[in-house]
């Protein structure tokens, strides 16, 4: 990648920004603001879910951009409680209505497993993406994906599919690398997102990145996700202001040496700002976007 505007070609022939702008923890009027900036700043990869509450407020941004709707590549989210045959078609049909659109680019089942005691998640799983590939074959969505999977929760889908997962979203960051769910993804030709590219802002004091950033002249947020894009890992990136979105753009002018990236890849793990989708009890959605 050596710009902004670069893409991805995706196992499927779905090309996809190299970068893109996530909407999360960003609710209401805030948020409006927030994506007419992202897209005022050049960004058209947007990534929403259902768990976020934010899908009614980036479409109407899309909207009122006056861009044609096919120059953004746009995707949402199933949460836990809302995988099953018939409960992931509804949410999927309740996203496009919030969102006002006819089509995502991509929808991916948001966490593997529910609540404490749901034994028969692989099932789940299954009937969801059984769903999903329906909607794909009809035109709805143009490519299935994951987040949070890792991969003994990817298998099952793999061997039962008949359309293969294009992407998976995982926390990524240096400190927090996830060197084997990376690999595994990477050998089965599912491209890597990573969601918390900085670590939520907690990277941004090390005192090893900001030897880094003083090398190459760069801010700590820069190297950390320079680091991702070598590793062919796309970055969701969030900001609320134009300067700090421009900023995250201004990465492909410099490049990190062999030796620092192995050793931001060797950093031994420091922050880790997730949940285990194997134990831990993922929240609930409100009813404010039902």
């Amino acid at each position: 990648m050596t710009s902004f505007t670069d893409i991805y070609t995706l196992s499927n022939g779905v090309q996809i920004p190299c970068m893109g702008f996530g909407t999360y923890n960003a609710k209401g009027g805030d948020n409006l603001a927030i994506n007419r900036t992202a897209i005022e700043a050049g960004y058209r990869y947007f990534d929403t879910a259902s768990l976020y509450e934010t899908e009614r407020v980036l479409g109407q941004a899309v909207r009122e951009s006056g861009i044609p709707r096919k120059e953004f590549f746009i995707v949402s989210k199933l949460w836990h409680d809302e995988r099953g045959y018939h409960e992931a078609k509804d949410a999927f049909a309740r996203t496009l209505d919030r969102l006002q659109m006819d089509y995502l680019d991509l929808y991916l089942i948001h966490w593997p497993r529910g609540m404490e005691g749901d034994t028969d998640w692989k099932e789940k799983d299954l009937d969801t993406w059984k769903a999903m590939e329906e909607l794909q074959a009809e035109g709805k969505i143009r490519g299935l994906g994951l987040s949070n999977f890792l991969p003994h929760h990817i298998e099952p889908i793999l061997n039962n599919c008949k359309v293969r997962p294009v992407v998976d979203q995982l926390e990524i960051h240096p400190g927090y690398t996830q060197e084997a769910a990376v690999r595994y993804c990477q050998e089965h030709e599912i491209r890597v997102q990573a969601w918390s590219p900085l670590g939520r802002s907690a990277m941004l004091e090390h005192p090893v990145l900001k030897e880094f950033a003083e090398k190459y002249q760069k801010s700590v947020a820069q190297i950390c996700l320079r680091f991702l894009v070598q590793k062919g890992i796309i970055p969701l990136v969030k900001s609320s202001s134009m300067d700090r979105m421009k900023q995250n753009q201004d990465i492909f002018d410099f490049e990190i040496s062999v030796e620092d990236m192995s050793f931001l890849d060797n950093m031994p793990q420091n922050t880790w700002l997730g949940e285990h989708p194997d134990y831990a009890i993922p929240k609930k959605r409100s009813n404010f976007e039902q």
